[in-house]
């Protein structure tokens, strides 16, 4: 799933591209993967592009006052052309959920794997419109987002970092890989829990929010949209690294699966040396 650094890069991408041309197409090719009725895809056509932005994991292109917000969800990519084909597209024929055409003939297409569809788009006058974004927590590169606001939001909340890190409601744009990422530079079990860190467990998990998110950032800025995925897998130090070596201590990077998703930790430098248990199987180590 694209996470902030790579929706980030995206919104960079499209923004060098995009901004001032204006919409001359936009075709479903899945008529479940626009969530709203009104405006329809028509209300964008000939509507200029003043801006793309990032609202956690939403990309937004507002052209003309009308928002065009999607969320590429666990399997959606967005597949940029410089030359998009003539044809139109049809629905139900291809992996492709929506096209977006533009006056210079360039365009992307969102895509989407799998058979669970989650890839979703919506046509706004306002991007607070889309649920999503409405209950959406700070966004943690934002200057506002200091250690004393941090402090705050972690304060008397009985849950496990590790899902804290996750939950979009609490902090936008992170999700399973980078909270994994985080962890492991902060040196903190996945499932300490929250009300329980002291002052230095804050310090550090702060920096290491900010300094893994902003290093990834860097990295992701300036590349083409096809190659943000391989950039994001090399540069992750144990998340997806099950049975490699940490490159901290050289210790195996362990696993915890859940039903659909797994998380990835080292012991020696996250939990004292002790593994954490499988959930399936029994209660987890703190």
């Amino acid at each position: 799933m694209p996470e902030l650094p790579e929706v980030q890069a995206l919104v960079d991408f499209l923004a060098e591209r995009i901004v001032g041309l204006a919409v001359t197409g936009v075709e479903l090719g899945s008529f479940s993967v626009l969530k709203t009725f009104d405006p329809p895809p028509q209300a964008l056509t000939g509507a200029p592009v003043d801006a793309v932005s990032r609202h956690g994991k939403f990309v937004d292109i507002d052209c003309d006052g009308i928002h065009l917000v999607f969320h590429l969800a666990r399997a959606g990519w967005l597949r940029w052309s410089d030359a998009m084909p003539t044809t139109m597209l049809r629905p139900g024929k291809s992996p492709i959920a929506l096209r977006a055409r533009f006056s210079d003939a360039s365009g992307f297409d969102l895509t989407e794997a799998g058979t669970k569809k989650r890839l979703a788009a919506y046509l706004v006058r306002d991007p607070r419109d889309v649920p999503g974004i409405a209950s959406l927590g700070p966004d943690p590169m934002a200057d506002e987002f200091t250690r004393e606001a941090f402090g705050t939001l972690l304060s008397g909340r009985r849950a496990q970092i590790k899902g804290l890190l996750r939950d979009q409601g609490f902090i936008a744009g992170i999700g399973n890989a980078y909270s994994d990422e985080i962890l492991h530079v902060a040196k903190m079990s996945p499932f300490a829990m929250a009300a329980s860190l002291d002052d230095e467990a804050v310090d550090r998990l702060y920096a290491a929010l900010r300094e893994t998110l902003a290093a990834a950032v860097a990295t992701a800025s300036g590349k083409p949209a096809k190659e943000l995925k391989d950039a994001k897998r090399a540069g992750m130090r144990v998340h997806g690294r099950t049975g490699e070596t940490c490159p901290v201590c050289g210790d195996i990077v362990r696993e915890v699966s859940f039903a659909d998703s797994s998380l990835q930790y080292c012991a020696t430098c996250q939990t004292g040396g002790k593994p954490l248990a499988d959930r399936r199987m029994s209660r987890l180590l703190k």
